[in-house]
């Protein structure tokens, strides 16, 4: 007894020296050597893939966009008289989401720095666009480029369209007519702005709209409006699209008080045309009743 007592000590008095702490570390590192070489090779293809995509993106980059963004995405700004910026803004952490709407859209690159960007035919493929995104989103942690089932409809049955609808509805009314008109056609903005219509928008890029906030729009995260909301949204524009003009000639959803004003203004023409008819129908029958 005494003996196996004796072992017991000299085992953790050697377990708590440097040596064994030292073999301990040096056990650890070989096993994770060990499982890095086993499993580096896969990693380092993707690795070399993504690289090169990068590499590609920032050289599309420097040679299309550094004249207003900078070499590096940083931003370039110059001041005209009025004292307004004329080149373009930092992309650091703008993320891939809004990179991908702003050229698959086509409104990036610019025609000229300053303007607001139409939608236009895109000038890069999407190998190109998909480059360039990845490059930016190096520069800075943003917003990733939406999988399909965050912004598609197709899959939801017809109940679950409804309610989407519903709620998408009450989103898009709440926080979107202001500048998109309620029927998403569009209006002016401030400073010879505009919203533009939304009409022939396609469903990724009305979320990834949503997601960044292109240009003077708000930006609503997942945090303020969740990614099932935004499809709801996609599925409310997608049902105004689909509804039929009720009264046979549509005014192009200019808004209420327009129409309204033009509705008064169509019953004031026609009463005085009534007017007008009844007026020569009168001074016609006099006409008559004298002659004879």
């Amino acid at each position: 007894m005494r003996f196996l007592n004796r072992s017991v000590g000299r085992l953790s008095r050697h377990r708590r020296s440097r040596l064994a702490g030292l073999l301990v570390m040096a056990l650890g590192l070989l096993a994770m050597g060990g499982l890095y070489a086993a499993f580096a090779p896969a990693q380092a293809e993707e690795t070399t893939s993504t690289d090169a995509q990068v590499a590609q993106g920032r050289e599309l980059f420097t040679v299309n966009c550094s004249t207003c963004h900078g070499l590096n995405g940083e931003g370039i700004k110059l001041t005209d008289g009025d004292g307004e910026d004329q080149m373009g803004p930092s992309l650091v952490g703008v993320g891939a989401a809004a990179v991908d709407f702003q050229i698959g859209t086509g409104r990036m690159p610019l025609t000229q720095p300053g303007q607001q960007g139409p939608a236009k035919q895109t000038v890069f493929t999407d190998e190109e666009r998909e480059a360039i995104a990845a490059f930016v989103a190096t520069l800075g942690p943003g917003p990733a480029i939406p999988n399909e089932e965050d912004y598609s409809t197709a899959g939801m049955s017809d109940e679950e369209r409804e309610k989407a609808v519903v709620l998408g509805g009450q989103i898009f009314l709440a926080n979107c007519t202001a500048c998109h008109n309620f029927d998403g056609a569009g209006g002016a903005m401030p400073r010879g702005g505009y919203a533009p219509s939304i009409h022939d928008t396609s469903p990724k890029h009305i979320y990834e709209a949503l997601l960044t906030g292109p240009g003077p729009m708000d930006k609503f995260s997942n945090g303020n409006i969740s990614s099932d909301d935004k499809r709801a949204v996609i599925a409310y524009i997608e049902s105004i699209r689909e509804e039929p003009e009720a009264g046979g000639f549509g005014l192009g959803a200019v808004g209420p008080v327009a129409e309204g004003l033009f509705t008064w203004l169509g019953i004031a023409v026609l009463v005085g045309i009534a007017t007008w008819i009844a007026a020569h129908t009168t001074r016609t029958s006099k006409k008559k009743v004298e002659e004879a």
